[in-house]
């Protein structure tokens, strides 16, 4: 068991969260109890993944995607209210890291999709270093798409071009904007979370490969990291819950 303060020092300070620009807090957004002997983490804090972290009597619920994000409404009303009174009523530690988890150059979103799908990562882009650039063993489009396919267990959607690929491109999640940087830099092809109708356009014209791989799922293995990491450093108990979501 550990203590709840001394916990999220260590993290934040693994994470470097004082670096960070964000749309949310980063650390702890739901105080809870004041020891900990059991992470559950998981992308999002839906009330799916709260009800299924209480069910598995968790001291603390570690995500991607917390609460209080800039812009939406700031009244406790509808879901938001159910969430919190479940997080509340359950003494459950609601700890967050966005941005940072998607940057950290261990534990990230962006290397641990990087290692699954065998990219050697040379170089950091985009604002914070949030995206990676490296290469892979020389392929056809559809022999990466395959790939991606098995790692994340869906079919990614695919802008093809008629160039094989070597030098790749990545960030997670809602990142589909950063492609121009990506061809910027010289690559065969960008992987991202989500995609806009017009990075159909930017690919096509000029002639890389795209691979729009779904938001949640590229997400996956950064919180399971840090989830494994503290388990780990602390000698804690920890689950990872992967809440389905195909967007």
């Amino acid at each position: 068991m550990v203590n709840r303060v001394e916990l999220i020092a260590y993290c934040d300070e693994l994470l470097e969260v004082g670096k960070f620009k964000d749309y949310c807090p980063n650390g702890l957004q739901v105080e809870g109890k004041g020891t900990i002997k059991k992470i559950v983490s998981g992308v999002t804090a839906s009330q799916d993944l709260i009800d299924q972290a209480v069910e598995n009597q968790a001291d603390l619920l570690l995500v991607h995607h917390g609460f209080f994000w800039k812009g939406e409404k700031i009244v406790v009303t509808g879901i938001k209210k159910k969430r919190l009174k479940s997080i509340l009523l359950h003494d459950l530690n609601l700890l967050a890291y966005h941005l940072p988890l998607d940057a950290h150059k261990q534990l990230g979103n962006n290397v641990q999709l990087a290692q699954k799908l065998g990219i050697s990562i040379d170089h950091f882009f985009a604002p914070q270093e949030i995206a990676v650039l490296g290469k892979i063993k020389e392929q056809a489009g559809s022999e990466l798409k395959q790939q991606i396919a098995r790692v994340l267990h869906r079919e990614p959607l695919h802008i093809e071009s008629d160039c094989l690929i070597s030098r790749v491109a990545l960030c997670t999640g809602a990142a589909q904007s950063y492609i121009e940087q990506a061809i910027e830099l010289g690559v065969d092809a960008f992987i991202s979370g989500e995609v806009s109708e017009n990075t159909w356009h930017i690919a096509k014209e000029n002639n890389i490969h795209y691979f729009a791989a779904g938001h949640h799922a590229t997400e996956r293995y950064g919180v399971k990291a840090l989830g494994e990491h503290l388990a780990d450093y602390f000698g804690l108990k920890h689950e990872f819950i992967d809440i389905i979501n195909p967007v």
